[in-house]
């Protein structure tokens, strides 16, 4: 009798660990057509999402102390050009704590400290992937970033901005609504914009509020 209800609270571990159980996936993005050239060479220019869940996750610049990693549909971040996704193993994380987790790592992730060579979106993916799946993501994501200050001098200008630059806001939700994506508008800078910068706003975006400890 004792064996048998050993069984089964196993078998019902074992169902409760496969239902939360989810795949993270690195998304991948071309920034420039150039990536088709430089990619046989092992190096190009990329914009990366970490998909847990069904959603994705990515760090951008704006001009405010406040979160500036965002979500969206999982291989559909506008402003640029799926490339590929790489798979980075497997979580048995419930979406709820995951919501906890990722709004935290938020607070880490300030709009006004993305740096395009030193705390890009690629450095955020690679972080998240550290701590869930204890892995890096591949080095050829980020690799123009770690050449330094040599790749900031060969980057156009137009790049060295990033293209998810907005003012975030936040919309709460309940705990059952957190796997849900976020609504949110597009908002504006108060301060004129020129035409190509114009172009490079994403919209909309759902920006994940930070938690604060």
């Amino acid at each position: 009798m004792g064996a048998e209800t050993n069984s089964n609270s196993a078998s019902e571990c074992a169902v409760n660990n496969n239902n939360s159980e989810t795949r993270v996936m690195l998304n991948v993005y071309d920034l420039t057509p150039m990536n088709n050239y430089t990619s046989f060479f092992g190096f190009g220019i990329f914009h990366s999402g970490i998909e847990v869940h069904g959603k994705e996750y990515g760090f951008g610049a704006h001009d405010f102390p406040a979160s500036g990693v965002f979500e969206v549909e999982p291989r559909t971040c506008p402003g640029f050009v799926y490339r590929c996704s790489v798979p980075l193993g497997h979580i048995t994380m419930q979406p709820s704590e995951f919501r906890t987790f990722i709004e935290n790592v938020a607070s880490e992730y300030h709009g006004d400290t993305y740096h395009l060579i030193s705390k890009n979106c690629n450095h955020f993916t690679d972080d998240i992937s550290c701590r869930l799946t204890g892995k890096h993501i591949p080095g050829w994501v980020n690799r123009l970033a770690r050449l330094g200050s040599l790749c900031s001098c060969l980057l156009p200008e137009s790049l060295k901005v990033t293209t998810v630059k907005q003012l975030p806001e936040y919309h709460d939700c309940s705990e059952e609504d957190c796997t849900e994506s976020l609504s949110t508008t597009t908002a504006r800078e108060s301060t004129e914009i020129d035409e190509d910068q114009e172009k490079a706003l994403l919209c909309p975006l759902a920006f994940v509020k930070e938690t604060h400890k």
